[in-house]
């Protein structure tokens, strides 16, 4: 129910059965298309139950945009210290050592809560919050360097869908709603971060080998040949947009699940903040099984196993994270000195 007040820039919007205020409902936050706070706020609201499975019981970092998306924005991991008391929260620690208190969207009016602070996109944890240190997802980020054509992008993800197959698992397409796709995959929360992000690792090497020119496992930029596997999306901290997340882009598009067979044809700009609700009422959530399809890791940590055995060592983790045992030179090969 939407209730607006007379005079004051104000909105209310129930949603979970509770009265959520909402200021600035008519501030323009995507201005080709004009959409509006209010819009984003009537999104979430279609797609709710869609997008809280997709977050439900994960701490989750919000991202900021108070002047919209041409304006600066800000990560907030920690929640404010005046909040309502219904709102559901985890505390999480970092690679630091440093911990946070952050928000766990368990239903709608934490959306709406969320989207009053200027909330555009959910980036979730890969955990749940009774279990914070062991993975349910591995995340699989197909992210192109410049010029790569989208049917690349495209090829790429059904060649992880193959290798997924080939090893028990079973992936979960989404578009990224900016440059590429994503793929998810349940998994049972056995491992830890550490061995999560191993086994990305070897998937994005083994897809690597099977696309030469076409996919990459390099992380320095300067070694990337088309579509990069962001294997350290993985390690600790790392967040990505969730399913269902409308992406801080000028067409507003959304970071949509998809079924494989849709992904050899996906226009991505035909997946907007107007037409995924649409899409979803029609359809319903290609992801919505997820967690009833959780897989084990078994096959991909021995890939990862024999490529040790072959001479491959870890690779470069993101710079915010200590130097880890059998991490080559964190530096550029293009900058890197000779050993003495």
């Amino acid at each position: 129910m939407l209730c607006t007040m007379a005079k004051a820039e104000y909105t209310t919007l129930e949603a979970a059965g509770r009265e959520i205020r909402l200021s600035s409902p008519s501030k323009i936050y995507f201005p080709e298309p004009g959409f509006t706070k209010l819009d984003l706020a009537e999104y979430y609201l279609r797609v709710a139950d869609e997008t809280v499975n997709h977050l439900r019981e994960r701490p989750t970092t919000l991202k900021r945009w108070r002047d919209g998306i041409t304006g600066d924005f800000f990560f907030q991991k920690r929640v404010p210290e005046k909040r309502p008391e219904w709102l559901q929260t985890a505390t999480v620690s970092f690679p630091s050592g440093r911990s946070a208190t952050e928000l766990v969207p368990n239903d709608a009016a934490h959306l709406i809560w969320a989207v009053n602070l200027s909330n555009i996109d959910w980036n979730p944890w890969p955990v749940r919050r009774a279990d914070l240190d062991h993975p349910d997802e591995l995340r699989i980020d197909l992210d192109p360097t410049p010029g790569v054509p989208w049917d690349d992008i495209r090829q790429v993800a059904l060649a992880v869908d193959e290798l997924l197959t080939e090893m028990n698992l079973r992936g979960y397409p989404k578009t990224s709603g900016s440059r590429g796709i994503h793929v998810n995959v349940r998994i049972e929360p056995e491992w830890s971060f550490t061995e999560v992000r191993r086994a990305a690792l070897a998937l994005a090497r083994e897809i690597e080998r099977r696309m030469p020119g076409k996919a990459t496992s390099k992380w320095w930029k300067e070694e990337r040949v088309g579509v990069f596997l962001d294997y350290n999306q993985n390690a600790r901290d790392r967040t990505v947009a969730s399913a269902y997340s409308v992406r801080p882009v000028p067409d507003a598009k959304v970071s949509t699940p998809l079924h494989w067979h849709e992904v050899a044809d996906v226009e991505p700009e035909a997946l907007r903040l107007d037409t995924v609700p649409d899409r979803v009422a029609k359809l319903g959530d290609p992801a919505a099984d997820m967690d009833a399809n959780a897989g084990r890791l078994d096959a991909l940590l021995d890939l990862a196993r024999r490529d040790e055995e072959e001479g491959l060592g870890d690779a470069p983790w993101p710079p915010h994270f200590a130097k880890q045992a059998g991490e080559p030179k964190r530096v550029q090969p293009s900058k890197a000195r000779s050993d003495t």
